[in-house]
């Protein structure tokens, strides 16, 4: 563990007392969104320190052309950047002629951040001494709107505390920022107008090359005491810049307060020409709410969310608090409501990573918005991708592949590639094969039977075209193989036969046949639309089975193991709890070089596949392919802990899975990789849920049928959760005697609890 200054809190993220060197850390974990926007936990007065400045608008990006020391063919042309947006919090303030800038105040106390993830705001408070002697508290409360999600809202209130104060406000939106990481130092906006008229600002911009249209907009009210100051400000308009200026005198003790509204309209929503019109129609009602209204209407639809997202566990704040954390930060960053989103794995929290998606969506992430949300959010997921079809042809055309054959990119904005390391882009195959795992999981957990013919099954044969043909047959195994190839464990790069990814390929070809077939005999129409759009035949579908029956799987029947690679027992197998700690993480400490030739995993390899198609092995199986590969996990990357935890808990070892758990659900909070300053893992806090649902409650889908195997870990009293299950609603509660389930719906729900039959009828609680 890294840092330990968040305070232990069920339903907040809590820091008390002023530390410089973790306001970048803090403005990650304090981060707030609403699924079309959101914004680091920057100040809105001037900070002169050290900070990390970050709004960002869901869906806007820029496609930063690659840099590379030799260009190699196929390489992407760009790395999509997630754009650091036009700033609209900031607020210029000087108080008796002196700014204030907690970098420069004499003295400061009683600082404290809440993140009020139950009603969803983000609330800062101190008590400061000017350079000019006068002290002053203040408190900021902010929110981004779930009902209104152009919208934004910030009640900044100052008291002066020993004398009589001027107060200057400045409200200022700024479109003259930079992204933290760029390749060319490109100019990635360019601002068209900065406008305003009374109350209100404006700044229209443009992105540069993608050609996104934004406006940037604010209004702002002054309040002293809570009455309203009628006063026309001062407005300062600079090319990337507009401020309204405002002044106010308090006497000692009273309270003048800015309440300022903000957001972003853009042209993938509206007319490009009406942007402005737009953004003063949201003002008008978001004004017209006020503030307070505006709050509790947010407190509303949080409470919405938690009603079915909520996982309730007694005994252990702290992973009360991780768990909440992780379920409040998927909501933040997507909530379903606009198909044409996606998951990045930063969410708004950080640019690391090109807030692209990742095949973390389909592994990770739809498990939980199928069990959250209506199941038409996961579908959306699964038709993003099916829109991208077209691009993941054109990604495999690229690198030679032909008819129709589709690799999906590793990182992607619009379906295209733009992924620029070699060993990831050309050769981290295997997220194709978590694309076609996604749909069967969908089909397994929502019986939808329409998607597949609708629109899955063309995916499915594209994926299965290219593993065919990214296969080649070795004459010296008798067997097809896969080469040149790097595992979900990024620290192998360039192997041949990794296992997971010859599994994955083998069992995409065998699913995508089946559902052919499938199709065929179920619904003849879109079998016929499909047959013709594709041109696929008898024989290249028999073509494509060739290579699934002879896939050659790595195999040591010394260690009774799957192999992770051709050669892995040539490594020098050292644990991981043989490394010295001062070793840790070997990312930071230990040259590429080295990594690559060392045993050590950085996430779920092996193992993930397990996780995927536990059917297959028995437990036993399990068991020693955990044992082996467990302990020569690093676990240095977000997605490793939890499916390692799930694993664990099917095992039975409850200490292990707890403690991985933790790991997971804490990760961003506790900063185990020592990187949290540059955003929170989003997409792997879906992975928190899993340890929970899938872990402890053992929650599978078997032949159409719920199934949970609930173990709970000593250090709880109970957990609770609940899942949408096929549009009726289950509540799960575990305590250390025993579990109940209570069905919200209007038909009996036959499941299996440790592979017993249990009929649960509605609104009946069944203790078991």
């Amino acid at each position: 563990m890294n840092q330990d200054y968040i305070q232990p809190d069920s339903w907040s993220i809590i820091e008390e007392g002023f530390n410089a060197t973790r306001v970048k850390s803090s403005e990650s974990l304090f981060s707030i969104g609403n699924g079309a926007m959101g914004q680091r936990a920057n100040f809105e007065e001037d900070y002169s320190g050290t900070t990390f400045q970050g709004s960002y608008i869901a869906g806007v990006y820029y496609p930063d052309k690659t840099r590379v020391g030799w260009w190699k063919n196929g390489y992407p042309e760009y790395f999509a950047k997630v754009l650091n947006a036009p700033n609209w919090i900031g607020i210029h303030i000087y108080i008796n002629n002196e700014v204030l800038d907690l970098n420069t105040c004499e003295s400061i106390s009683n600082f404290r951040r809440v993140l009020n993830m139950k009603e969803g705001y983000y609330k800062r408070s101190f008590q400061a001494t000017l350079a000019n002697g006068l002290e002053i508290a203040v408190e900021s409360t902010r929110f981004l709107s779930l009902e209104m999600d152009e919208l934004g809202a910030i009640r900044y209130k100052i008291t002066p505390l020993n004398g009589d104060a001027s107060i200057v406000f400045t409200p200022y939106l700024d479109g003259g920022i930079t992204n933290e990481d760029t390749n060319w130092d490109d100019k990635f906006w360019d601002t068209l107008s900065v406008s305003e008229s009374k109350q209100q600002a404006f700044i229209v911009s443009h992105t540069m090359k993608t050609e996104f249209n934004v406006c940037t907009f604010m209004e702002s009210q002054l309040f002293v005491n809570e009455t309203q100051v009628t006063q026309q400000p001062t407005p300062i308009l600079k090319e990337n810049y507009v401020g309204l200026q405002y002044t106010v005198t308090v006497g000692k003790n009273e309270t003048a307060s800015l309440q300022k509204y903000g957001g972003y309209t853009v042209d993938t929503n509206h007319n490009a020409e009406n942007l402005v019109a737009a953004a003063q129609e949201t003002l008008a009602k978001g004004v017209s709410l006020g503030f307070s209204k505006l709050l509790a209407l947010q407190k509303e639809s949080w409470a919405t969310i938690w009603e079915m997202a909520d996982i309730s566990i007694e005994g252990d704040i702290k992973a009360q608090q991780g768990i909440r954390f992780n379920i409040f930060q998927l909501n933040q960053t997507y909530l379903g409501k606009d198909a044409r989103l996606n998951i990045g794995p930063k969410g708004f929290t950080g640019e690391k990573y090109g807030g692209s998606t990742y095949w973390d969506t389909e592994a990770y992430c739809i498990p939980f918005y199928m069990a959250t949300k209506d199941q038409k959010v996961a579908r959306s997921l699964l038709e993003y991708r099916y829109h991208h079809l077209e691009k993941a042809i054109e990604n495999a055309e690229k690198l030679g592949f032909t008819k129709g054959a589709a690799l999906y990119p590793m990182v992607t904005m619009n379906g295209e590639e733009c992924h620029n390391e070699w060993e990831i882009t050309f050769e981290e195959i295997h997220r194709n094969g978590a694309i076609s795992f996604a749909i069967y999981n969908y089909v397994r957990y929502t019986g939808d039977t329409t998607y597949i013919p609708e629109k899955g099954l063309e995916v499915l044969i594209a994926i299965a075209r290219f593993w065919h043909q990214r296969a080649n047959f070795s004459k010296a195994k008798n067997k097809s193989v896969i080469l040149g190839v790097t595992g979900p464990n990024e620290y192998e790069n360039n192997v041949n036969n990794n296992w997971y990814t010859n599994y994955i390929a083998a069992w995409c070809i065998q699913y995508a046949t089946a559902q052919i077939q499938n199709v065929s005999e179920r619904f003849e129409n879109d079998y016929v639309r499909i047959m013709n759009k594709t041109k696929l035949s008898k024989a290249e579908i028999a073509q494509w089975n060739e290579v699934a029956s002879t896939m050659y799987f790595p195999y040591s029947e010394s260690e009774g193991v799957y192999l992770q690679q051709d050669g892995f027992l040539d490594k020098e197998l050292i644990s991981v709890a043989e490394l010295d700690a001062s070793q840790r993480p070997i990312n930071q400490k230990w040259s590429w070089d080295r990594i690559l030739r060392s045993p050590y995993i950085k996430q779920a390899d092996v193992l993930q596949g397990f996780y995927f198609f536990e059917a297959d092995f028995s437990e036993e199986q399990l068991e020693k392919h955990f044992d082996f590969y467990e302990p020569l996990t690093v676990h240095e990357s977000s997605l490793s802990p939890c499916v390692h935890s799930i694993q664990a808990a099917k095992l039975g070892r409850m200490d292990q899975a707890y403690q991985l758990y933790l790991r997971t659900s804490r990760l961003d909070l506790d900063d185990y990789n020592n990187e949290v300053e540059e955003g929170c893992h989003i997409t792997s806090m879906a992975g928190t849920w899993m340890s929970i649902v899938e872990g402890f409650g053992g929650m599978r889908v078997k032949d159409g049928q719920l199934s949970f195997a609930p173990k709970i870990p000593s250090q709880w009293e109970s957990y609770t959760f609940k899942i949408n299950f096929r549009d009726q609603v289950l509540k799960v509660y575990v305590n250390q005697t025993g579990h109940t389930l209570t069905l919200e719906g209007t038909k009996e729900l036959e499941i299996l609890v440790n592979n017993v039959p249990v009929i649960v009828t509605p609104n009946k609680e069944v203790a078991l």
